[in-house]
């Protein structure tokens, strides 16, 4: 019998997403040192009190060996931690260089990197960027974003334009976070919505369930209840989707034995070591104090366990079958790392898992979530315990449905299931 408990009393994690891009173009100066058509992308999320930020680097049309990214905080944000990047902080002024695995960059390609940091009230764009020191473009990066209100619901600045997915570099190295006072749930504003990318990016697995005739999941898809049986139901929900007209619903009890989900039938071993997964979700009840799980991927290298997606402590978390770790710790300050799942809404999930390294990476609405990331080097209160042993997964299938190791019950719907060896976004 597999039962989590929670290590610490129940935290309550506010963060608000805020899905503000900054893209700036360069000019071509002298004997440029960046690439002409060269774009950064400054993406942040900010909570009371603190804030990370995702930062891509697109060089254009000429290849980049080795790159320095600099800007200025027009606000009172502080740096106090970053991956993929050596980012020093003076007065207003950042400075970002490249890591050692990272710094050359393909002509078309790009690099991604992040920050993580305190704000006080005010938290506006920043502005000035360059590229190995030629400005890129030189112009305020559109208006100022407000910083979240009493609430907790973030005022946001209007849609940015929303440049490709970025490639895959090294997992980030997370520091820790200031410890975020517990506040109300934010309002989270609505996920993009329509159908997947044609052909899925290339996935192996590719499933809108349109192909479902029945009201039982069948065909691609098969019903399992891990270890036993209970009240669980998974069924064709034609009334509620994300795209088309059909979507696998999860009536999901509360308590052990409750457990049921639907498994692709295909062995996805053959998608090779770096796996990347996206699904659709939308459910309907908070995550709850204790721990649930509504994604499992069976690991062939830890006694065919599963690695585990669902949520403790109200939030967003990864756990490892085989000795209960958790992916944020259970800490004041690993649980303000990561972020709920919003209810009432389709919410899309991606996630890598590299086998080769041990790494792994989570975005949700494309916004990649700090706490759900391990990058190899174990980070006190965030990924110190997931790296107390050596993990290196060897996934095979993909399962997706309930189960609650206490009194929490749900309903889950998925949709727009695929998993492929490249990133497939949202």
């Amino acid at each position: 019998m597999r039962i989590s408990h929670a290590r610490l009393a129940p935290v309550v994690a506010a963060v608000a997403s805020l899905a503000a891009a900054v893209v700036v173009t360069p000019l071509v100066a002298g004997p440029a040192a960046a690439a002409q058509g060269c774009q950064v992308d400054y993406r942040p999320t900010v909570w009371p009190g603190g804030f990370t930020a995702t930062v891509r680097v697109a060089p254009g049309d000429t290849a980049l060996n080795g790159w320095t990214v600099g800007w200025t905080y027009p606000g009172d944000q502080r740096i106090t931690g970053a991956w993929n990047a050596v980012v020093s902080q003076s007065g207003a002024t950042v400075t970002a260089r490249n890591a050692a695995w990272n710094g050359s960059v393909s002509a078309g390609g790009a690099t991604e990197f992040g920050v993580q940091g305190t704000v006080g009230p005010a938290a506006p764009a920043p502005t000035g960027f360059t590229l190995n020191g030629v400005p890129c473009n030189g112009s305020t990066p559109g208006p100022t974003t407000a910083p979240p209100s009493p609430s907790g619901s973030p005022t946001t600045s209007p849609s940015p334009t929303t440049s490709p997915s970025p490639t895959t570099s090294p997992s980030p190295t997370t520091s820790p976070s200031p410890t975020v006072s517990p506040s109300p749930t934010p309002t989270t504003s609505p996920s993009p919505t329509g159908p997947p990318p044609a052909g899925c990016a290339g996935a192996v697995l590719c499933d809108g369930f349109e192909n479902q005739t029945g009201s039982a999941p069948s065909g691609n898809w098969t019903v399992v209840h891990p270890d036993c049986a209970g009240t669980g139901i998974a069924a064709v929900d034609t009334a509620t989707a994300h795209a088309g007209s059909r979507s696998v619903r999860i009536d999901g009890g509360g308590g052990y034995c409750n457990h049921v989900f639907v498994r692709a039938n295909r062995d996805l071993s053959a998608v090779g070591a770096v796996r990347y997964g996206r699904l659709w979700v939308r459910h309907t009840t908070a995550l709850p104090a204790d721990h649930v799980t509504f994604l499992a991927m069976t690991d062939a290298a830890d006694g065919n366990r599963d690695l585990r997606m669902g949520g403790q402590n109200g939030a967003l978390q990864w756990n490892r079958a085989s000795d209960d770790a958790t992916l944020p710790e259970q800490s004041p300050a690993g649980v303000a790392l990561s972020v709920p799942l919003p209810t009432g809404r389709w919410s899309c999930l991606e996630f890598m898992v590299d086998g080769s390294t041990g790494q792994l990476r989570t975005w949700l609405d494309g916004a990649a979530v700090a706490g759900l990331t391990a990058d190899g080097v174990p980070t006190h209160d965030v990924d110190g315990q997931w790296y107390g042993r050596t993990w290196r997964p060897r996934l095979t299938d993909l399962k997706i449905g309930w189960e609650s190791y206490g009194g929490a019950a749900d309903t889950l719907w998925f949709d727009d299931v695929a998993l492929g060896a490249t990133r497939i976004g949202c």
